[in-house]
C-alpha cells in the first residue's frame, strides 16, 4: 500500500507544480470573473468611449404635426434613458448625418387619409432590431390611442379591447417542471454537464499521456521492477482525479464567488437562471456522482489505452475511439437539452460510456423515479470494475510493450504478455 501512496502522491504533486496547471488555472479563474461581470465591463467601456451617446437620443421629423408628442410620452416612460428630439432638419439632411455617423438613426413620421400612422425608421447599422421594434410597439400604442378617441371609447372600453384571457395550463406528467423551474434547470444542467465533459476529457488524456511519457523515457521499467502494474495504473488514477477535483472546486469557489458579487450589483436576465439557492441540492449530488463515475470510467480506459503506446505522438491516435465516445455523449446530451423527454435519451442514458451526461441530464430536467439514476449509478459501477479487471490485464502487459503501436489489435498481444 505505501507504494501506491509514492505514486499516488508523485502523480498528485508533479502535475499540481507544473506550470501549465497553475497557468490555467488562474485564466480559467480570471475568466469566470470576466464573464460573471461581463455586463458591468461593457457599461465601463461604453462610458470611457462613449459608445452610447448617440444611442440614447432619437431625432424625429414629424410631418402630421401631432404625432412627436405622443410618442415621446410613451418611448419615455417606456425607456427613461432614452430621449426624443423634434428634429427640425429634412428627411435628406439626417440621412446625410446617419450616412456619416454624426447620428444612429432618425424617424419619419405621418399620417395619411384613413388616420393611419406612416413611419420609416433609418439607420446605418445592420445589427439595430431592438430599437425600431421597441419605437413600432410605441407606435402602435399611440395608433391604437387616436383611434379610440375617434370612436370616442372611454378608457375602460379600451381596456376591454385588450382584455388578457384566463388560460391555465396543468401538466400531469410525472416528470413535469413548471416552464421557468425548466429554463433555470436547463441553464445550471448545461453548466454541470459541461464541466463533467471537459473535466473527463481533459484528465484521461491526461492519464494517457502520463503512462506514454513513462514508458518512452523507459522509468516505466525500473517502476514496474519495485510496484505491480495494476498498483501503478490505479495510483495514477487516482492521483490524477485527486488533482482534477480539487482544480474543479477552485472553479466552484471562483464561481461561486463572481456570481455573488455580480448578482448583488446587477440583478436580471442571464444572473437569475443562474440562482443556486433555488437549485434541487438533488442536482448538485448527483453531478457531484457522475463526475466521479465518468471520471474513473474514462480514466481505466485511458491508462489502459496509454499502455499500448511507446511515443507521446501516438497518444491522442489512441485515445481517439475513447474522445470520439465522450463527444457522441456530449452530443445526444446537447440535443436533449430542448427537449428531455426524447425516446432515444432514455436508452443512450444507460449505455455507460453515455449515462454521466445524458442520465445528468434527464435527472436534472426532469422529475425521475429514483430507480432510473440508480439502475444507471449501478450499472456504471458494475462496467467501471470489469472495465478496471480487463485494464489491469491489458496494462500489465502493455507496458512492457515497445515499438509502433497504433492499433487496438494491440490489446490481445498485451493481454497475452501479461500472462506471460
Amino acid at each position: 500500500m505505501r507504494d501506491f501512496w509514492i505514486i499516488f502522491k508523485q502523480a498528485f504533486v508533479t502535475k499540481a507544480k507544473a506550470k501549465s496547471f497553475t497557468i490555467t488555472t488562474a485564466i480559467m479563474v480570471a475568466a469566470i470573473f470576466i464573464f460573471a461581470n461581463i455586463g458591468s465591463i461593457i457599461d465601463s467601456v461604453k462610458n470611457i468611449t462613449g459608445d452610447d451617446k448617440t444611442a440614447n437620443e432619437l431625432n424625429v421629423i414629424d410631418n402630421s404635426g401631432v404625432l412627436f408628442p405622443l410618442l415621446k410620452a410613451e418611448i419615455e416612460a417606456a425607456d427613461e434613458t432614452l430621449s426624443l428630439v423634434d428634429s427640425k432638419s429634412t428627411e435628406a439632411e439626417l440621412e446625410n448625418e446617419v450616412k456619416e455617423g454624426a447620428i444612429d438613426s432618425f424617424v419619419t413620421l405621418d399620417l395619411n387619409e384613413a388616420n393611419t400612422i406612416q413611419a420609416k425608421y433609418m439607420t446605418k447599422s445592420v445589427i439595430d432590431f431592438d430599437f425600431p421594434r421597441q419605437i413600432q410597439e410605441a407606435l402602435q400604442s399611440v395608433q391604437t390611442q387616436m383611434n379610440a378617441q375617434q370612436l370616442s371609447l372611454t378608457g375602460e372600453q379600451v381596456q376591454s379591447l385588450f382584455a388578457p384571457i384566463q388560460f391555465e395550463q396543468k401538466n400531469i406528467s410525472a416528470s413535469a417542471k413548471s416552464e421557468e423551474e425548466l429554463m433555470q434547470a436547463g441553464v445550471l444542467v448545461y453548466v454541470l454537464m459541461f464541466v463533467i465533459y471537459m473535466s473527463v476529457i481533459m484528465y484521461s488524456s491526461m492519464i494517457a499521456m502520463e503512462v506514454a511519457t513513462e514508458k518512452s523515457s523507459r522509468v516505466m521499467e525500473i517502476l514496474i521492477s519495485s510496484v505491480s502494474p495494476v498498483k501503478h495504473m490505479f495510483a495514477k488514477v487516482f492521483g490524477i482525479g485527486t488533482l482534477g477535483i480539487l482544480q474543479i472546486i477552485i472553479y466552484g469557489l471562483a464561481g461561486y464567488i463572481a456570481f455573488t458579487t455580480a448578482k448583488a450589483k446587477e440583478t436580471g436576465g442571464f444572473l437569475d437562471m443562474l440562482d443556486l439557492s433555488n437549485m434541487n441540492v438533488s442536482t448538485l449530488v448527483y453531478a457531484v456522482v457522475f463526475f466521479l463515475l465518468g471520471y474513473f470510467l474514462y480514466a481505466t480506459l485511458a491508462a489502459l489505452l496509454g499502455s499500448l503506446v511507446s511515443r507521446t505522438e501516438d497518444v491522442q491516435q489512441m485515445i481517439l475511439p475513447m474522445s470520439l465516445l465522450i463527444v457522441a455523449a456530449f452530443l445526444i446530451a446537447m440535443a436533449g437539452l430542448g427537449n428531455p423527454e426524447l425516446g432515444f435519451l432514455k436508452y443512450a442514458s444507460y449505455f455507460p460510456f453515455f449515462t454521466p451526461l445524458v442520465m445528468f441530464l434527464r435527472v436534472g430536467m426532469l422529475n425521475l423515479p429514483l430507480w432510473e439514476p440508480l439502475v444507471s449509478i449501478g450499472i456504471m459501477i458494475v462496467t467501471i470494475f470489469l472495465l478496471g479487471w480487463f485494464g489491469a490485464r491489458v496494462y500489465r502487459g502493455g507496458v512492457l510493450m515497445y515499438g509502433p503501436s497504433r492499433s487496438l489489435k494491440d490489446i490481445k498481444k498485451a493481454v497475452q504478455l501479461g500472462k506471460e
